[in-house]
């Protein structure tokens, strides 16, 4: 029996760890090709070597999302190296310093905006005439629970998440009758590196302890945790699965409970 992603072709960026590092090994247990990138060429490099071994055929570059020249060559070695590509996995993204607003600066602002959200409009640039031609494909967009509400003291965050759930939802609008879906997926709090390096920031400013300070992010969740990985990458295969052909300009919250109350 062919698996869920047989031979389909899967670009993945922010891969060298967290969600996108987890993603890639979940597409290709499931059959997929993989195009990875990530701006850490060293971990990338261990991510796809784990991978190889495994016998997955993966193709990486560095790529800094917010340079289009470099995800145009990325694209571009994805296609010449796999013929083609069907899903777009839109994952590269940061944080930034755990403060009120008016304590933030223009650099944080245009740091945000270029990774966060040109990053997902540049990509999808490239991506899309690629599955305009082909006549399918599915772009997943990683935003944030973050990109739903308002997000006290992560206030630039969730104005790049909330850009991306917008470019989403337009993109979809622009490519639903070209047989391509694009969706987002909107997660909370999660065990990555990301959400550890939050943990520090909270815990330095109030003397905590990271595990402490986790607790304290958790307390936030009605369900009282973060997530584990696992449970946000599963609704990644979910979404870009070809059974779930009628969903598009979604953002869907993997949240435990955050964005209902």
């Amino acid at each position: 029996m062919d698996k869920m992603f047989q031979d389909k072709v899967v670009m993945i960026t922010g891969a060298a760890s967290g969600f996108g590092a987890m993603a890639a090994e979940r597409f290709a247990t499931q059959g997929a090709k993989l195009g990875l990138s990530d701006i850490n060429g060293g971990q990338l490099v261990a991510v796809a070597e784990a991978l190889r071994a495994k016998g997955v055929e993966v193709v990486t570059d560095v790529v800094n999302v917010a340079d289009e020249t470099q995800v145009a060559a990325h694209v571009t070695n994805i296609t010449e190296t796999f013929g083609g590509l069907d899903i777009g996995i839109n994952n590269a993204g940061i944080g930034h310093d755990v403060r009120p607003l008016q304590f933030l600066t223009t650099d944080d602002f245009d740091l945000m905006m270029n990774v966060n959200a040109k990053g997902v409009f540049l990509c999808m640039k490239h991506q899309i005439p690629l599955m305009q031609k082909a006549g399918a494909g599915a772009i997943l967009n990683v935003a944030s629970a973050a990109g739903l509400v308002g997000s006290g003291h992560l206030s630039l965050y969730s104005a790049a998440k909330h850009a991306v759930v917008g470019l989403t939802k337009a993109a979809a609008d622009e490519n639903a009758t070209r047989g391509i879906r694009v969706n987002a997926l909107c997660p909370s709090f999660s065990a990555t590196p990301m959400v550890d390096e939050m943990a520090d920031m909270v815990g330095d400013r109030a003397g905590l302890s990271r595990e402490d300070a986790m607790t304290h992010i958790a307390s936030r969740v009605p369900m009282r945790r973060v997530s584990r990985p696992e449970e946000v990458v599963q609704a990644m295969l979910w979404i870009n699965a070809p059974e779930n052909s009628f969903m598009t300009g979604q953002a869907i919250a993997i949240d435990g409970g955050l964005t209902a109350v």
